[in-house]
């Protein structure tokens, strides 16, 4: 397929993107979480680890230490042990305490509304930073690029880039803007039950005649 630019790659990137919605019409954030404190801790739990996993540990988490001032004051070896099984637990531990303290100690335990207060916090970067304000307070700010994301954008010829800001640099111009947090749902999901890394499912794939990576 010839690489597409300027409005007709637009015109691609949207008509993928509707279909998805048809597709996957209840995509949405499969963290479990109350409130944004919540999901921000359990955005960070999940990275390199899958959403299922940090839902089965969160709920403990949560239990004992359910807010900011709780979380920031917890025995760092207890953190660990409860988030144990989402792996790299002492790197995490570290992170989400830091998080709760400087939440507790310069935010009033809130989580910020703004990109630049957010990425500031331990633990939180652009990516997480982008799931908070998206699933949180319905602000979309950018748009979640993770492992799923960077793969079908280059999949689907959205993007040569590799850097995950680029990425998102990349796809923002080609979707409407209070889209943006529901598109990386839709990818994901897509991602997860039909693209797959390693297997992708093309033969069952809603998108087998857009797709420049399509197989038979």
């Amino acid at each position: 397929m010839k690489r597409l630019r300027g409005g007709a790659l637009r015109d691609h990137a949207r008509e993928i993107q509707r279909r998805l919605a048809v597709a996957y019409p209840d995509a949405h954030c499969e963290l479990a979480h109350r409130n944004p404190f919540e999901l921000a801790v359990a955005t960070v739990l999940s990275a390199q680890c899958t959403d299922k996993r940090v839902n089965l540990v969160t709920p403990e988490l949560f239990r004992r230490w359910p807010d900011a001032a709780a979380l920031a004051a917890a025995p760092r070896d207890e953190i660990e042990e409860v988030v144990r099984s989402t792996g790299f637990f002492r790197n995490k531990a570290k992170s989400i305490q830091g998080l709760a303290r400087m939440l507790h100690s310069e935010h009033g335990g809130q989580l910020p509304r703004t990109m630049d207060e957010l990425v500031s916090l331990p633990g939180i970067g652009r990516k997480t930073a982008n799931v908070v304000l998206g699933n949180a307070f319905g602000l979309n700010e950018g748009i979640v690029v993770d492992t799923h994301v960077a793969r079908l954008s280059a999949r689907f010829g959205l993007t040569k880039e590799t850097d995950a800001v680029r990425i998102e640099q990349a796809l923002l111009p080609l979707f409407e803007r209070d889209t943006w947090a529901q598109l990386a749902h839709l990818m994901i999901g897509h991602g997860r039950r039909t693209c797959d890394a390693r297997k992708p499912k093309c033969h069952d794939c809603v998108l087998v005649d857009l797709c420049p990576s399509a197989t038979p």
